[in-house]
């Protein structure tokens, strides 16, 4: 895969990768498994509110009314 990046960026990631002691590649690698890893947890968390609505629907109802 080739990734072209903007001047600016490539020249943040340089200077973050030689203060780190690693690649660049690295840190674009560290950073799509971040952006995963935050929609994986928003779908577990969208889930479980639905859990949640459909199962305790009717306390939700009475709650709300108190």
């Amino acid at each position: 895969m080739n990734l072209r990046v903007p001047e600016e960026l490539d020249r943040e990631l340089e200077k973050l990768a030689l203060e780190e002691h690693t690649s660049k590649s690295a840190l674009l690698l560290q950073g799509a498994e971040m952006v995963l890893q935050r929609h994986r947890r928003r779908r577990e968390i969208a889930a479980s509110i639905e859990f949640v609505k459909s199962h305790d629907a009717e306390l939700l109802i009475r709650l709300a009314d108190a």
